[in-house]
């Protein structure tokens, strides 16, 4: 131990010693009790190729942790957990900008905005930005510019052998698509990458709530609209039931619009009235839906289940759904989400990127407390008319089927990139590639 942390030029902590409490874990609840036996604080790019080489000579499991939002707990380990949080450096040089493997969304959107640009991401502040890349990165600018990793254009990566290479559309060009979308830790460990980003736009916020009426219908025009809404807009839909309260939603959103423009556009949709907030910077548009992100780990531990649907579910299928979700238990909130997709998402080939879920309508997950059976049972009965596909950084583990579930036709070349980069399976996880 004293060995290693003379090695490095950032820190390590075991258990009992100073910080090893302090460091930061991972974000959701339910693997905060699983304690590594060492937590290599990395302040470089060489403390990780000596971290993996102490983890490669010791034979402990070594995992990245960017964010720590992992729902299937890979970022938790009882070997070496790599804490990339102090690279955490942010450029910008004109539209590209190089953002370290430890940096968070809430900086890189402060970081941006100073320069007048932004990323198509998430809204949790604290998800880690290498993570939502490496699946994928759905959020509300997504249907107008695609995914987080569809504006990757390079990044670095220290492979199992201590290797550090650099990857791009003409360089490494194989582990470049791999890492677009395929989901993190399966090749090596990202330390940095390079984005081409966007203007940030002036949006309006959107936000309409819903009692225990007419929900059914609701739902059922949400998804016939929604995904086919100009891709200036995206409004998502989030149906919620607590204990002892009736089922009540929530439209969410934002438009690249001005109010009038946008309030036109939601005319298509609903008659009910709509709280619009015009001329807000994207950067502060996302603050303000942080707290309304089941993704972003409240400090109750949840369990999540999703799936991508090609096509609406039948009426049927709702009033299930919804019935279930109501029905009546001692405690704890259920929550589905609906997330449109389509739009620019949609515009890009499904063997072009290693991210294979190029032609669904929405996204739906079933959110409640990790004891709760509804979230098995909710998720079984919107299945039956699913498309089998599932996002990539929401990881399943009761999943039957997951390499075609997360992959689908991407799979082979990406099990080839894994043969050829990590053959001996150094980066290795319960469904890792």
């Amino acid at each position: 131990m004293t060995e290693f942390r003379d090695a490095l030029d950032g820190e390590s902590f075991s258990p009992g010693s100073p910080g090893y409490e302090a460091i930061r874990r991972p974000a959701d609840p339910a693997y905060r009790e699983v304690r590594p036996r060492l937590v290599v604080l990395c302040r470089s790019v060489s403390d990780v190729r000596r971290a993996i080489a102490h983890a490669a000579a010791t034979g402990d499991r070594l995992v990245p942790r960017g964010g720590g939002h992992c729902f299937a707990g890979r970022s938790s380990t009882d070997g070496i957990v790599l804490d990339l949080s102090g690279l955490d450096g942010i450029s910008v040089t004109g539209r590209v900008a190089t953002i370290g493997a430890g940096a968070r969304l809430g900086q890189v959107y402060a970081a941006l905005h100073a320069h007048g640009r932004t990323l198509p991401a998430g809204c949790g502040p604290t998800v880690g930005v290498a993570g939502l890349t490496l699946g994928g990165g759905i959020g509300l600018l997504g249907r107008e510019h695609g995914l987080t990793c569809d504006h990757l254009v390079g990044a670095q990566v220290v492979l199992a052998d201590g290797r550090v290479v650099d990857c791009d559309h003409d360089h490494e060009p194989d582990l470049f698509w791999a890492l677009r979308g395929a989901g993190g830790g399966q090749f090596g460990v990202v330390t940095s990458l390079r984005f081409a980003t966007v203007p940030e736009p002036t949006t309006t916020r959107v936000e309409a709530h819903w009692p225990d009426t007419a929900i059914e219908d609701l739902v059922a025009a949400w998804q016939a609209w929604a995904p086919d809404a100009p891709d200036e807009l995206t409004a998502n839909l989030t149906v919620v039931s607590d204990p002892g309260a009736p089922i009540r939603a929530t439209l969410f959103g934002a438009a690249t619009l001005d109010e009038e423009q946008t309030r036109e556009l939601l005319r298509d949709f609903t008659d009910q009235a709509i709280e619009l907030r015009a001329g807000m910077p994207y950067s502060d548009l996302k603050r303000t839906f942080a707290d309304m992100d089941p993704r972003d780990l409240p400090a109750r531990a949840l369990r999540i289940r999703s799936e991508f649907f090609s096509h609406a579910m039948p009426g049927r299928t709702i009033a299930s759904l919804l019935t279930q979700l109501g029905e009546p238990r001692p405690a704890g909130r259920r929550q589905l989400t609906f997330t449109a997709m389509g739009g620019a998402y949609n515009r890009v080939a499904e063997d072009a990127t290693a991210f294979a879920h190029r032609g669904e309508r929405f996204l739906l997950e079933h959110v409640a407390g990790s004891t709760d059976p509804w979230v098995d049972r909710s998720w079984a009965t919107a299945h039956a008319h699913g498309s089998g596909r599932v996002y990539p950084n929401f990881p399943d583990l009761a999943l039957d089927d997951w390499a075609e579930a997360y992959h689908a036709g991407n799979h082979a070349r990406l099990a080839a990139v894994k043969n050829t980069y990590d053959p001996h399976r150094f980066f290795d996880f319960p469904q890792a590639i």
